[in-house]
């Protein structure tokens, strides 16, 4: 059965929609938050999802981009934001349609069937990674180390902690991290963040920062992660 991912804060409209796509045999979860949406696709990967962008917890940009490191599902944006920049924001974070509020149920699910057409894949067991030191989910964004301790880690920290897992045993250069993480803006002369926020990474991840065995740096050029 094709499962599809709905989160709105909107009570009434999470019902309906609910309602309405488990009548025509869909398969749904539907949460009121971003945090929710992320942890529901780890644990149950959809085929589909519908992101509304004004959600209670975060922007739903976050959460379309974090369905989207590790997925290519197809998403539809659902929203109240009828703006021009608001639809190419959406799209830039790696979103496939949009839909407006107040918007037609017809329209809607002509929409989800042509999403489901063109296709795309669930998120499966890549994201989770998983070290002697520490395991990381990046769909439920959970990081939980050897011993069992459950690691806080920033938004930034969680950044910069993807864009190294996602390449393993690749150097990452610390140019390219820095715009990944903070933005094209930022330069050489703000290679300070970068060790900082490594340093931070290994005193959480580590089992000895001093001497780490997954977030290596590679003097003057970047940074490698090893599983």
């Amino acid at each position: 059965m094709t499962r599809i991912l709905v989160v709105d804060d909107d009570v009434t409209l999470l019902r309906m929609l609910r309602l309405n796509l488990e009548a025509r045999q869909y398969e749904v979860d539907a949460v009121p938050t971003g945090h929710e949406a992320l942890a529901h696709a780890a644990q149950n990967p959809p085929d589909l999802a519908i992101v509304d962008l004004g959600l209670p917890d975060m922007d739903g940009l976050e959460v379309i981009a974090g369905l989207r490191r590790w997925s290519d599902l197809p998403i539809l944006v659902l929203s109240a934001r009828g703006e021009q920049t608001d639809k190419v924001a959406a799209l830039d974070a790696g979103s496939d349609d949009h839909v407006s509020k107040p918007f037609g149920m017809d329209e809607l699910l002509a929409r989800v069937r042509a999403a489901l057409r063109r296709g795309g894949s669930r998120p499966g067991a890549d994201s989770r990674v998983v070290t002697a030191s520490f395991t990381a989910d990046l769909a439920a964004r959970t990081a939980t180390r050897a011993d069992g301790e459950v690691v806080h880690l920033t938004p930034t920290e969680w950044h910069l902690l993807e864009e190294l897992v996602r390449r393993p045993g690749q150097l990452v250069g610390q140019l390219d991290l820095l715009h990944a993480v903070w933005g094209s803006t930022y330069g050489n002369e703000s290679r300070h963040y970068l060790r900082v926020y490594m340093a931070q990474l290994r005193r959480k991840l580590e089992v000895d920062p001093a001497a780490p065995r997954h977030l290596i740096t590679i003097a003057g050029s970047g940074y490698r992660f090893e599983p």
